[in-house]
């Protein structure tokens, strides 16, 4: 990763979704939430000279696109859900990096949620 050209970071936290995720077959059956974090990798530099939003990444259409994918899907693994949400926003944002954390909150009787961190790069 190139910090200089990109040292800033975008979040979006605990963004929540129901879809079907799981490999038992009732989890198949029935929609999940699941808790998604997003940092993205950018320049802020440009957009906070300008104070415009075409100037920088707009976490709003990040959040919807996200929201509409994962609501979509139908994943047994949230590994390959936090994969193909990284794959889908680098592509899609032109970004040089992402790290994806899905939980999965009460998947695991007595912790508060289980889940993977990826990061990923362009």
């Amino acid at each position: 990763m190139d910090n200089e050209a990109h040292p800033d970071t975008i979040f979006l936290h605990e963004l929540r979704v129901d879809t079907v995720v799981g490999i038992w077959d009732w989890e198949r059956k029935i929609r999940q939430t699941v808790s998604i974090d997003l940092e993205m990798g950018t320049d802020i530099r440009r957009a906070a000279g300008s104070d415009t939003i075409e100037d920088t990444l707009n976490y709003k259409s990040v959040a919807k696109r996200v929201q509409q994918f994962v609501g979509e899907s139908e994943f047994q693994l949230v590994e390959t859900m936090a994969e193909k949400i990284a794959e889908t926003v680098l592509a899609e944002f032109d970004l040089p990096w992402i790290q994806v954390r899905v939980s999965k909150p009460g998947a695991i009787r007595g912790a508060k949620d289980v889940g993977v961190l990826i990061r990923r790069y362009k």
